[in-house]
């Protein structure tokens, strides 16, 4: 789901042959052409096609570097420590590590997020939409070619309570100008009939969540539609790959609305395979806290994810006061 948001801009070198602007971050470089974005570090360097890099970078963005690590792919990444984060490359990858090119700094949040964000705006070109399934959105690559701030600026829509409670987040309508996603045309949109006692008019209210995600105008990022506590339920529209490599810091709950994905499970820390688990409408699943994965839907295709937002669940972990999976036989 959408909003708007303004930033600030990093500086920069001067515009490469291909009309991109350069960018430093410590002692990391970013720089990219017609195809390719090029990392490079004190102890050796990465490429990763445009499109992948851009629409990682747009998730890490838009999540605010998210809970524990965000994997662009196998080597480059950050990981969040709610205040700080770090930027690395080769870290969770035992061939980088056993070769000695694993490397890591620290920033401060918003001091890393000025610069992926001015990265994220130079380098996405108009008509381009990282949020956006590929069918829905021009190629990234080539030379630049304006921008797209108004895809590029969205942030998840985020409730105080529940969607739709007077005051807090509206749900999507037409309306509001969000139209009926082009797989999803067959979902009713028909509102649930809600008869509040007088005087819990503004505490009690329903939405229909199924017509509220046929309506999302992007893929992968997973809003926030109610708060209990520190209890998230974040329903997300999914088509074609998660961009990154998700590393839990807490277990994470998924359940799986309509169609089907496909999860790839690798250990966490060294990105060693671990589970492949299909999930089609009606199936719970739980990714633990020691894990990564990455998600590939061939429909476009309704999930919700249950979040424990609470603070304390990486530090619990990390002593071993709390488990890394929900249940133990």
């Amino acid at each position: 789901m959408s909003a708007q948001t303004a930033y600030s801009v990093d500086a920069s070198q001067p515009d490469n042959y291909y009309g991109y602007r350069s960018f430093k971050k410590g002692k990391f470089a970013f720089r990219r052409d017609e195809y390719f974005v090029h990392i490079d570090w004190p102890k050796g360097s990465h490429t990763l096609p445009a499109d992948a890099f851009l629409r990682a970078l747009q998730r890490d963005v838009a999540w605010n570097f998210f809970y524990g690590t965000v994997n662009f792919d196998s080597v480059f990444g950050t990981l969040n420590h709610y205040g700080t984060v770090d930027m690395f490359c080769g870290t969770f990858n035992d061939a980088y590590k056993e070769g000695g090119l694993d490397y890591m700094e620290t920033y401060k949040s918003e001091d890393l997020m000025t610069t992926f964000k001015a990265i994220l705006d130079d380098w996405t070109n108009a008509g381009y939409d990282p949020f956006a399934a590929p069918e829905e959105t021009k190629m990234a690559f080539g030379r630049k070619d304006g921008d797209n701030k108004k895809a590029i600026e969205r942030l998840r829509v985020t409730a105080n309570r529940m969607v739709g409670i007077p005051g807090d987040t509206p749900p999507r309508t037409d309306a509001m100008g969000y139209p009926v996603n082009r797989q999803f045309a067959d979902v009713e949109q028909d509102k649930p009939e809600v008869y509040p006692e007088p005087g819990f008019e503004k505490e009690v209210a329903g939405f229909n969540l199924f017509a509220y995600l046929s309506r999302s105008d992007v893929t992968w990022n997973p809003s926030v539609c109610s708060v209990v506590k520190e209890s998230l339920y974040c329903p997300t529209s999914e088509e074609f790959t998660l961009p990154v490599e998700h590393g839990n810091d807490r277990v994470e709950w998924f359940m799986q609305m309509s169609d089907e994905i496909v999860w790839v499970v690798k250990d966490k820390e060294t990105g060693r395979p671990r589970a492949r688990v299909t999930c089609k409408p009606g199936d719970i699943c739980a990714m633990p806290a020691d894990i990564r994965h990455q998600g590939f839907s061939p429909k476009r295709s309704m999930l919700l994810v249950w979040e424990n937002a609470s603070n304390e669940i990486p530090k619990l972990i990390n002593e071993g006061k709390a488990p890394v999976v929900p249940v133990k036989f």
